[in-house]
């Protein structure tokens, strides 16, 4: 019962921590509405195709520190005598990617946590930072799709809990749920890349359609 009541305290903490909307904070420091472009998500890549390297760089590393600072908080010091703490941590930064993924208060659409689940990753296994990084920049770069270089990401992270942890059954289906978060979330990047009109890096976003006839309307 303890443990259950510290899974539960950490998934909602982890949430509120998600539930903060770097990309759309940033957005409206320019004056936008980064839901009105692009694809309409609030993470980096549309950040970045929408506003420039610059408010990208900064929604990037704003989602990965709202994933990190949940975990160290539960897993260096309120539940740092706990022998299942790693565990706690993971629970919490499953906590974070639902709150980004569906912040209430954005009516739950956010972004698709990939910047969300770096930052889980590195808080909890530092020596997955450089793998990961290269795995996602050769996927970028032969492929020119961020959306393949995320998901490859997401494939991997149960892999490498399973190698890290092994015998951690707990933990590696959590990384699992993580993986098939950020499929789900990529559903329709995945529709266009089997179609072949999934935007290529260094593409510039548009102003979403249905906005484009909301306003037709307005006017």
């Amino acid at each position: 019962m303890v443990e259950f009541l510290r899974i539960v305290i950490c998934l909602i903490t982890g949430y509120a921590f998600g539930c903060f909307s770097t990309g759309y904070m940033v957005s409206k420091i320019y004056h936008v509405d980064i839901r009105k472009y692009g694809s309409g998500n609030v993470g980096t890549t549309n950040a970045l195709r929408t506003l420039g390297w610059k408010a990208g760089a900064i929604t990037f590393i704003g989602d990965f520190l709202k994933a990190i600072i949940p975990i160290l908080l539960f897993r260096e010091l309120i539940f740092k005598d706990c022998d299942y703490r790693q565990l706690l941590a993971i629970y919490a930064g499953f906590g974070v990617v639902l709150g980004h993924n569906y912040p209430f208060w954005l009516k739950f659409k956010g972004g698709k946590g990939i910047a969300v689940t770096s930052g889980v990753m590195a808080a909890i296994d530092p020596l997955s930072i450089p793998f990961f990084a290269v795995i996602f920049l050769v996927a970028v770069i032969i492929t020119r799709y961020v959306s393949v270089g995320s998901l490859c990401i997401a494939s991997m992270f149960p892999t490498w809990i399973a190698i890290r942890y092994p015998g951690e059954i707990h933990m590696l289906i959590i990384a699992v749920l993580f993986a098939l978060s950020a499929f789900y979330r990529h559903r329709a990047n995945i529709k266009r890349l089997m179609n072949g009109t999934e935007n290529k890096i260094g593409q510039k976003a548009e102003i979403k359609s249905v906005d484009i006839k909301e306003e037709s309307h307005e006017n």
